[in-house]
């Protein structure tokens, strides 16, 4: 069994290619995160595939925003399928169940974070290496990010990774294996993180560290404890150690490669961090633990594939799926709209009629039996009190005025005009003129870093600065030790001499 995740930010790009990049990624089930589709803009190649059956969960709250997708082969059918974390999504059966005990989050707060399109569950048969049929159940979830600029969102986050928890310990009670993949938006260890130590622009940091440094009076710390994050205390506690045993679930990829440097799966795509590997590991394949130790083969990253800020991970196993024999409720290809029983507009406007008469061309006014009228006088659409007008009335050819508006009498008297003479062809002279007049923009500065011309960016983020223009080294971000990534050059388009970050 082989398993594909992949934040691929933006599912609706090309949907025809969606079939080929199933197919070239090789998975029997494949999970996509951030797909950015709502149900209205889903389209027929997105949502059925010849070969698999697709799950999609969509963002209630705005489009073009979140959402996930799992593609099964039809060698991989499962049994059952839900979209979120709590039941109040679930309106069929076929459903996963399995919710566990809720009771700390109200019905306001479990809408909220099943609203965003975050999560969708698989149900499936395996058959394990020893030959027993167990109970697998996937979980494609795209964690939330914490944005600096709005902390309500780190409580959004922990809240959901709460909630997730709870729901699959719940399902490990009720025997079924578990296996939780897709984009965490954390990067767990140090070693999964480029540079651990320039964490200010973290929304924690910003509560926890520099808003209480800020009324304090007191100086800014050159270095945060890494393992302060919130985000990551939790998945320390949620994962297994071979140090300690509260965990249930263990990090795959960190179960086979325990000590690989550089196994990033993001990279900012705004200073080309990918080019000098300078990025961060924030997508998982978290398993069971008794399924990790005795099912899975290996746990591996796919930074080869481009086509998203993310790239895709994976994970093979020894257990093989045993397909269901029929799409659970949930499958794209049951809804309405892709059923074959959409209804035509016009159904919902006439009344259909079993017996159509023949249909008949219709004749111009004063004709009667295809013969014109020998008395009737010509109606026109400017005719009064003479009932409803044809509409082939409004279609006759218009009459010409009965004079011009301005004969050639009444043409006003002008003086010949002269002729205008041909300029010449520009000379030396002229381009010289141009080329002084309109000098077009001026040359970029040179970074002190390796003398190359720099890029001009602009400021978004709100605040004092935002719409300045500023020139920054034009390589990629990465390490300082590194001579192929970005110096530190930086000069303000209205600044008169360049000054460090």
């Amino acid at each position: 069994m082989r398993l594909v995740s992949w934040n691929i930010n933006g599912i609706r790009r090309s949907p025809e290619a969606l079939k080929r990049l199933l197919d070239s990624l090789g998975a029997d089930v494949t999970c996509l995160q951030e797909t950015r589709v709502t149900r209205d803009l889903l389209e027929e190649p997105l949502a059925i595939v010849e070969g698999y059956s697709s799950y999609f969960s969509f963002s209630r709250v705005r489009s073009g925003y979140s959402g996930v997708a799992t593609f099964c082969k039809n060698n991989a059918t499962p049994g059952a399928a839900e979209e979120g974390l709590s039941s109040l999504l679930t309106n069929h059966q076929g459903a996963v169940g399995s919710y566990g005990n809720t009771e700390e989050f109200t019905e306001d707060e479990l809408r909220a974070l099943d609203s965003e399109g975050r999560a969708v569950l698989t149900q499936h048969q395996i058959r394990t290496s020893d030959g027993h049929e167990k109970t697998l159940t996937i979980m494609n979830v795209y964690c939330p990010h914490a944005d600096p600029e709005k902390p309500e969102r780190l409580t959004y986050k922990l809240r959901f990774y709460r909630l997730l928890q709870l729901r699959a310990e719940a399902l490990l009670r009720a025997g079924s294996h578990v296996i939780i993949l897709g984009d965490v938006n954390t990067s767990h260890r140090p070693l999964d993180h480029c540079d651990p130590a320039d964490l200010r622009g973290c929304t924690w940091f910003f509560l926890k560290v520099l808003l209480p440094l800020t009324f304090s009076g007191s100086r800014l710390p050159t270095q945060a404890c890494f393992e302060e994050n919130p985000g990551r205390q939790w998945l320390t506690e949620f994962l297994w150690q071979p140090d300690r045993e509260s965990g249930l679930f263990i990090d795959s990829f960190r179960h086979f490669h325990p000590t690989k440097i550089g196994a990033f799966t993001c990279w900012s795509t705004v200073t080309g961090a990918r080019l000098t590997n300078y990025g961060t590991r924030l997508d998982y394949i978290l398993g069971d633990r008794p399924l990790v130790l005795g099912e899975f083969e290996d746990s591996f990253l796919m930074p080869e594939v481009v086509g998203s800020d993310h790239c895709p991970i994976g994970a093979t196993l020894r257990a093989e799926l045993i397909p269901a024999p029929r799409c659970p409720p949930l499958c794209t290809r049951y809804l309405p709209e892709f059923a074959g029983r959409q209804q035509k507009l016009f159904r919902f406007l006439v009344k259909l009629d079993p017996n159509p008469p023949e249909p008949t061309l219709p004749q111009p006014q004063g004709e009667k039996n295809g013969v014109p009228a020998k008395n009737g006088a010509r109606r026109t659409c400017g005719d009064a009190g003479q009932g409803q007008l044809s509409l082939l009335s409004f279609f006759q050819a218009g009459r010409p005025p009965e004079k011009p508006l301005i004969t050639e009498a009444q043409e006003p008297e002008t003086e010949p005009r002269a002729e205008v003479p041909t300029p010449p062809e520009p000379g030396e002279g002229q381009a010289a003129f141009w080329k002084a007049v309109l000098k077009g923009p001026p040359r970029p500065p040179l970074c002190k870093g390796h003398g190359e011309p720099c890029v001009l960016r602009t400021v978004r983020k709100a605040g004092p600065n935002f719409g300045r223009q500023f020139y920054v080294c034009s390589r990629p971000m990465g390490h300082t030790s590194n001579p192929a990534a970005r110096c530190d050059f930086f000069l303000w388009v209205s600044g008169k001499s360049p000054a460090n970050h």
